[in-house]
């Protein structure tokens, strides 16, 4: 069987058997994989540790065997890409990094890699644990808007007085509200347009929001998402989030 060199970003792990766990990781080579890895949990010295490189969220170089027929694959080697230094003990990046994590687990239905998606999110990860406090706090709306770009739903059109209405279903700035009630008008309609124009992760410092502006374009950004992804299910992360953003 081929060995192949991949990045990969941890997504969920389950505890398997005693000492093992299974690991569902995006990779940039093949997309969603599951992997086993043997003997993480044992308390040997060699074994230590090692299953921290597994907490959903880890950036990982990995060398990996692949097998299109098999559900399960194996993990030759692996070790960090990229040494967090905030996003696993500070509270608020904590869920900001859950939330992306939880945004990709119910996005991508099939395997398929889609290595501009998986570039996003490795940037997306990194700005969360390094960028600054508001750039952070406003990281949850621009990915959801970038993921959706990623998976053929961007926001087209933007906001002005004669397109004043951001309708959900449609994905674009419109005249006047639809007969259904998927839409945004007014000062949230308004920043959608202004962060879909963000192209550098820096500007988003620049974007000032208060908790309750934030907390409804998160509510309204869920819905879109949902809107376009079939089968999409309900994120326990979204709660959280408005909880620790202010």
């Amino acid at each position: 069987m081929q060995v192949h060199k991949t990045k990969g970003i941890v997504l969920r792990t389950l505890k398997y058997g005693d000492t093992s766990i299974i690991t569902s990781v995006y990779t940039e080579m093949f997309g969603v994989q599951s992997y086993i890895v043997k003997g993480v949990r044992q308390s040997s010295k060699t074994s230590q540790g090692k299953a921290n490189y597994f907490q959903p969220s880890a950036i990982l170089e990995m060398e990996v065997y692949h097998n299109e027929q098999k559900q399960l694959q194996f993990i030759r080697e692996y070790q960090w890409s990229y040494m967090y230094q905030a996003v696993l003990f500070d509270v608020v990046r904590h869920a900001v990094a859950m939330y992306v994590i939880e945004m990709v687990q119910h996005s991508l239905k099939q395997p398929e890699a889609n290595p501009e998606l998986f570039y996003l999110i490795e940037d997306t990860l990194k700005q969360i644990d390094r960028g600054s406090d508001t750039l952070v706090s406003n990281l949850p709306l621009y990915f959801t808007l970038h993921l959706g770009s990623e998976l053929g739903f961007q926001v087209q059109g933007t906001y002005s007085l004669a397109t004043p209405i951001l309708d959900l279903e449609e994905g674009n700035f419109t005249a006047s509200a639809p007969l259904h009630p998927y839409y945004m008008d007014g000062q949230l309609a308004q920043t959608i347009s202004q962060i879909n124009s963000i192209q550098f992760y820096n500007d988003l410092e620049d974007l000032k929001l208060n908790r309750n502006i934030r907390r409804q374009l998160l509510h309204y950004l869920q819905q879109y998402v949902a809107l376009h992804i079939h089968d999409f299910g309900e994120m326990r992360s979204v709660m959280v989030l408005q909880e620790v953003l202010g």
